[in-house]
């Protein structure tokens, strides 16, 4: 009897055991690993049959796309990505998320493929399938390249060897770029299966057997409920800073805060700002492909800037405004145009950063100049007029007003003088022409 009620219990628990769905539209980034760990971590936790991705990407980041893939082999429940709805495309990255999952499917209207990594800072172009013996070759320039797409290659070859699909084409994907339609895509063994929508793709995974960390495993996803599971807010965040505009606009703002401040202390909110905005930017950096040198150009532009703001020459200003032009343009070292500063952005951060550190911060840096006009060092270096004195004491007049002043050498009744301290209600003073009267 416990023996029929423990095996009663566990095929209640997994008939009732849930699919997960995950949906991924847009790059591929450290926000989108983030929510994928998340995902599958929530689907083992639920004992959950299939997880299916959704996945529409064009592409993205490397060090995602391994992580994505390295979650994706250690999860405990079979995975399906799913390339969807038509019109969708698992260009990339996307290929490698795809032919590192159990199960792959695709919508009618869809395509994958082009999975050559883009060299970084663009430089070097894709090795492709063309080319014959004879034909020039820059040796030095392609070694780079070379083993960029060697690595790739293998990686993808290993993964469709993994999972039993179709290793030689995948090869022709990372070094001709070459592209695939879902019809083409079955054809080829590169997916198993072409479906409508997530009931149909649950239909046809009933029954089939895929292998989870080596070990065969038959899919039941009949009469399964589909548990959709969102980003986070931890995800979410991670997706508004990790923008290369939105990262790239905090640095300025935490930068041109922290600068305010120091020049007028006591501010308090741009510091504040600022010092928020720093800490944020450079996080979401640190997740980024920065390449050190558009940062030090950027940097360089900066202090350019600050000197022109406290002698301006026009030198300063010129060679600031271009070496955070040419900073903003090198920060990101991914030639992909996910991860590229916009243009507009470009021209707007570097516009109001010139009009900032010439209007704004040049009147903070003249305003320190200026002579004090209210309280007790308002009267510092002002004239004086003697109205009456006895040895080292007397009374002067300053700005209408009479006080008792005290002088280290004796003063005569109209004798111009002027104040060089404050000793509370009683100034120092001195001759305005330092002579003996």
């Amino acid at each position: 009897m416990l023996a029929l009620a423990a095996t009663s219990a566990a095929l209640a628990q997994a008939a009732s055991a849930p699919v997960v769905e995950l949906e991924v539209d847009g790059a591929i980034g450290p926000a989108t690993a983030e929510y994928l760990e998340h995902g599958l971590k929530t689907a083992a936790t639920r004992n959950a049959a299939l997880v299916i991705i959704r996945l529409d990407t064009p592409g993205g980041l490397e060090s995602s796309t391994r992580d994505i893939v390295h979650d994706i082999l250690a999860s405990p429940v079979p995975v399906a990505t799913y390339v969807a709805p038509s019109g969708a495309r698992a260009a990339s990255a996307g290929t490698y998320i795809l032919y590192a999952s159990q199960l792959a499917a695709m919508a009618p209207g869809t395509h994958l493929g082009a999975a050559t990594p883009v060299q970084i800072g663009g430089g070097g172009s894709p090795l492709g399938g063309g080319g014959g013996e004879g034909e020039n070759k820059p040796a030095a320039a392609d070694a780079e390249t070379s083993k960029v797409v060697n690595d790739a290659a293998a990686y993808l070859t290993s993964l469709a060897a993994l999972q039993g699909r179709n290793a030689r084409w995948a090869e022709r994907a990372v070094r001709e770029a070459a592209t695939l339609t879902a019809d083409d895509a079955l054809k080829q063994g590169v997916v198993e299966i072409i479906a409508r929508d997530v009931p149909d793709l649950l239909a046809q995974a009933d029954g089939r057997t895929v292998k989870l960390n080596g070990q065969p495993v038959v899919l039941r996803t009949t009469g399964r409920q589909v548990v959709i599971v969102e980003p986070d807010w931890r995800s979410r965040f991670l997706g508004v800073i990790t923008n290369p505009n939105i990262a790239y606009l905090l640095l300025l703002v935490g930068v041109y805060g922290l600068i305010f401040e120091f020049l007028t202390p006591g501010t308090v909110g741009p510091g504040v700002v600022g010092a928020i905005a720093l800490v944020v930017g450079l996080f979401a950096l640190n997740l980024l492909p920065v390449s050190y040198a558009g940062l030090g150009l950027i940097v360089i532009g900066i202090g350019l800037l600050v000197a022109e703001a406290h002698a301006p020459s026009g030198a300063f200003a010129a060679g600031g405004t271009v070496a955070l032009a040419l900073g903003s343009l090198m920060l990101f070292r991914a030639a992909g145009p996910e991860y590229r500063l916009s243009p507009g952005v470009i021209v707007v951060g570097v516009g109001l950063s010139l009009a900032f550190f010439l209007v704004v911060i040049g009147a903070a840096v003249r305003s320190r100049r200026l002579r004090v006009r209210t309280g007790a060092k308002a009267l510092i270096d002002a004239p004086a007029e003697v109205l009456r004195w006895s040895g080292y004491h007397g009374t002067v007049r300053v700005e209408g007003e009479d006080w008792r002043a005290h002088a280290t050498s004796p003063l005569a009744p109209g004798q111009a003088a002027r104040v060089t301290g404050r000793d509370g209600l009683t100034l120092i003073v001195e001759p305005e022409d330092r002579s003996p009267p």
